[in-house]
């Protein structure tokens, strides 16, 4: 699969829309860009990255579109980040006291000839217990476990973040 197939799949996929898709288009086709991702069998991993989060963290947020160009459906069902204490997959719910919180995921879905986009305030990965800071420009190795396409390697970079809008730093919500 081509860097502009992978373009062509996130048009097509009613989950991305504004900024995101924006984000994306722009990762994609700048030269030079800092994109990145994996394909293994049927799925591709689109960006793999942590937003830099403050230097004293204890947990950051992970995020990537996951491509499934199968015919079949598979499910993320784990992660592993050996500079990490212990990484989870989330999501993030808004309550009708409009208070948005974090709720442990055992799988994310990912559907047959689809695009999941694990993004900040949405499904994402949680890495907690930050053993050292993350710095802007770093690759941070992980795995991802599929329950089809099994244990698939990526390396996440360390992205600049939005310090106006970070919520890199979830230690006041426990993690």
């Amino acid at each position: 699969m081509t860097l502009f197939s992978s373009f062509r799949t996130l048009l097509s996929v009613r989950a991305v829309q504004g900024p995101m898709l924006a984000i994306c288009a722009a990762l994609m086709l700048a030269p030079g860009a800092n994109a990145h991702g994996v394909t293994v069998g049927d799925l591709e991993i689109i960006h793999p990255h942590i937003l830099a989060p403050i230097a004293s963290a204890k947990s950051a947020g992970g995020f990537m579109g996951i491509s499934n160009e199968g015919d079949t459906a598979d499910r993320l069902i784990g992660i592993e980040v050996p500079s990490v204490k212990h990484a989870e997959l989330h999501t993030t719910e808004h309550g009708a006291d409009g208070v948005a919180r974090m709720m442990h995921l055992d799988a994310i879905d990912i559907p047959a000839g689809e695009t999941v986009l694990l993004e900040r305030g949405g499904l994402h990965i949680m890495l907690m217990g930050l053993t050292e800071p993350l710095v802007e420009g770093q690759m941070v190795p992980g795995v991802l476990i599929f329950e089809r396409a099994g244990r698939v390697e990526i390396e996440f970079s360390v992205d600049p973040s939005d310090a106006a809008d970070d919520h890199a730093d979830h230690s006041a919500m426990g993690h």
